[in-house]
């Protein structure tokens, strides 16, 4: 099994002396919801201490005022990321006064949809388009799926590794166009085998009732304030999660099979009218309560698991910068919030990942056609709400039926393959240990996190409230106990003042009429 993999591998591992690997990047992006002292989510502003989330590189806000996301540099060394990450978390606790970082994925007590605050950006164009956008969500998907967290796991390869690997191939393309077909065929594979990281990683298998409200929701009652799956991992990627609902549709798909088709679906489904959405905003005091009444308003708004991407510059769109530049890294987004983990996500899961990174780097990857789009979202849904069953089946392209331990462990041996080789070129056996601790879980469901937290609540007869807010206050204690580099905090305290100084400049400078503003935007490629 995974033949063209350990093929590939081998290449590489009789290298191992000159690490081909050096030079890779990883950024994290984390999310977390802060919350008063009441446990509810706050209708505060964001902290002006933090400086302006709408120009600040670290510290920003994703689609709710108080949804915060902070955001690292890609570092080469892992540790790194995970240090800036760490002091990020202590700077921000010692910002926010007696609110708190809600420390799971799904979100602490929601009062429906009036009780989440759309992030706010200014009154520049940017500024209003930002924030215009998230009305639109709340309006198509509803506000309370929107401040839902996650954590990105941002990864790219150093160019000598591209040479290397184009050498091995016996490719003659220019570099840049190996590349994209190199990383799109990651991306297909990480659709294909990411259920794995649900099932090792999924970290949100109970939800406050507050969240679901009066919907009708075939989770169960764990007791009278929390609904949960018994052998659920994930329902942040479940049905209740951030789904776009036009998904059924072909028009709506983003094609991964090459970056040019990629593009052009993106492309299509931001120009494809919607009748369904040309009501939004009919009779209300503003007309913009969204940005077009498109399938999609804006290229982000497609939610996938994985996405290539490329740095923008201004205000180009993200298909324009794939579609001149190529692709430079790829984001992966299934990732829950590890509740245990006072950042979010530990050493242990981000040197795994890294492991899985390649192993669908090496693997061969065929298109993925429309019945094998069927198959990889029905595993995806079947591993998020049951992928503790030990009977339940995933289906593959090739007709094949495998249970998710009996898949599972074959991805874990393929990437314990990896962490020698990633070993070899750095001799500290920390991969090695990464995986292994994997297939623990392989082997007994009940320690994968999902596990973990269902056992914890009954242990201490908790509910899923008192779960989170319990690890919340533990890791704001930590944070708060931890002293920061002072220059490292004088760096970023003068950070949130330029912050301040450039979005007030933004919004203080001439503009051209709105509607034009974003006409431009939108006819852009």
């Amino acid at each position: 099994m995974f033949e063209s993999f350990y093929g590939r591998l081998s290449t590489l591992d009789s290298q191992c002396k000159d690490n081909p690997l050096a030079g890779r990047r990883l950024g994290l992006e984390k999310e977390s919801l802060r919350y008063d002292e009441d446990g509810v989510i706050s209708q505060s502003d964001h902290p002006r201490a933090l400086g302006a989330a709408m120009t600040h590189p670290f510290i920003t806000t994703d689609y709710g005022e108080a949804l915060m996301e902070l955001v690292t540099p890609a570092f080469e060394n892992s540790s790194e990321t995970l240090t800036f990450l760490r002091d990020l978390h202590t700077y921000v606790y010692q910002q926010i006064g007696t609110e708190n970082l809600w420390a799971t994925s799904m979100p602490c007590v929601l009062a429906g949809e009036d009780s989440v605050r759309i992030a706010e950006f200014g009154s520049s164009n940017l500024g209003r388009m930002k924030t215009i956008y998230r009305r639109g969500l709340g309006h198509r998907y509803g506000k309370t799926m929107q401040v839902i967290s996650g954590v990105h796991y941002n990864y790219s390869y150093p160019e000598h590794f591209w040479k290397r690997l184009q050498g091995m191939r016996g490719n003659q393309e220019p570099l840049q166009d190996f590349i994209n077909t190199q990383y799109m065929g990651q991306v297909r594979n990480l659709q294909r085998y990411g259920w794995l990281l649900l099932y090792l990683f999924g970290a949100s298998p109970a939800v406050c009732k507050s969240f679901v409200g009066d919907a009708p929701t075939k989770l169960q009652p764990l007791d009278i304030v929390t609904l949960f799956e018994p052998n659920g991992t994930s329902l942040r990627m479940g049905d209740i999660g951030y789904r776009n609902k036009k998904d059924e549709s072909a028009s709506a798909r983003a094609d991964y099979n090459s970056v040019e088709k990629y593009v052009a679906s993106l492309r299509a489904a931001i120009n494809k009218p919607q009748p369904e959405y040309a009501d939004i905003g009919a009779g209300m005091d503003d007309p913009w309560q969204q940005l077009n009444s498109n399938l999609l308003q804006i290229e982000n708004e497609y939610y996938s698991t994985t996405r290539p991407k490329q740095i923008t510059q201004g205000l180009e769109k993200p298909s324009t910068a794939l579609a001149r530049r190529g692709i430079a890294y790829v984001e992966l987004r299934s990732l829950d919030v590890n509740p245990y983990a006072a950042d979010g996500i530990d050493e242990s899961t981000v040197l795994f990942v890294e492991c899985f990174m390649l192993f669908c780097l090496l693997l061969d990857s065929p298109a993925i056609s429309a019945d094998e789009r069927s198959l990889i979202d029905s595993n995806f849904l079947a591993v998020a709400h049951n992928g503790r069953d030990v009977d339940q089946q995933l289906h593959f392209a090739d007709g094949s039926s495998q249970s998710v331990m009996a898949a599972a462990k074959a991805l874990v041996v393929a990437c314990s393959s990896v962490a020698d080789t990633l070993d070899c070129s750095e001799s500290k056996g920390k991969y090695k240990r990464a995986v292994e601790s994997q297939m623990v879980c392989v082997d007994d469901p009940e320690m994968t996190l999902s596990g973990r937290i269902l056992s914890d609540m009954r242990a201490n007869d908790e509910s899923f409230f008192e779960f989170a807010e319990r690890l919340s206050v533990t890791h704001r204690e930590a944070h708060l106990a931890r002293t920061l580099d002072p220059a490292r905090k004088q760096e970023w305290d003068d950070l949130a003042a330029e912050s301040l100084k450039k979005v007030a400049a933004m919004d203080a400078e001439s503009q051209v009429p709105f509607e034009q503003f974003i006409a431009d935007y939108m006819a852009s490629e």
